[in-house]
């Protein structure tokens, strides 16, 4: 992929840009896409000279924001019709009310960490809009996490160079270890002011 790339770049480097926004994109609502790898990518043709970095995190930002934002409508649209087909048991409903629990308690939380794990970013957006989390958090949620996800990618490919040059699926493991870290160090915080609290 990265030769691939290059090449795309090399040739015409404005179309480097619209791939990285559809890319980011369409990730949010097929978590197949390599949104991550590509913004990577992007990072590391960035270091060499052929990107502008400032331009890769704004491109890779809007797409992962818009792309969210429309799985966020299609479960705000959908979903409801979707849960009283499919999750008519008591079991489901239950799940159902757990997981609006969670939303309405961590819901920022769930958008931010969501972001950085492959898939996670559809389940937690498209659960946002079925369960009607409300909109002016999420974007404001949303918005924060994207450039968060877009600035660390890009980072990470422009500081790392050709250490992920060849080897993308390193920065994948790192992607995961550092969402995993944000989470816990979260619920960690939030353990500790409960305890605070009693």
């Amino acid at each position: 992929m990265f030769n691939q790339f290059t090449d795309l770049v090399a040739n015409a480097s404005g179309w480097a840009y619209l791939i990285i926004f559809l890319v980011s994109y369409f990730d949010a609502l097929v978590p197949v896409v390599p949104s991550e790898t590509t913004v990577i990518t992007a990072g590391v043709v960035a270091s060499q000279g052929d990107l502008n970095l400032m331009i890769v995190i704004a491109a890779a930002a809007a797409g992962a924001f818009l792309g969210d934002n429309t799985a966020y409508l299609i479960g705000r649209r959908y979903g409801v019709r979707i849960n009283e087909r499919f999750f008519t048991s008591e079991k489901a409903r239950k799940r159902v009310q757990w997981a609006q629990n969670q939303l309405s308690e961590r819901g920022g939380e769930l958008i931010a960490v969501g972001r950085f794990i492959p898939g996670g970013r559809t389940a937690v957006t498209l659960s946002a809009g079925t369960l009607r989390f409300p909109w002016r958090r999420f974007a404001l949620f949303d918005a924060a996490s994207a450039i968060g996800w877009a600035s660390y990618a890009s980072l990470l490919g422009y500081l790392g160079g050709s250490a992920f040059e060849k080897s993308t699926w390193k920065a994948l493991v790192l992607a995961l270890g550092i969402a995993f870290a944000v989470a816990g160090g979260i619920e960690l915080t939030r353990w500790v002011l409960k305890r605070r609290r009693k």
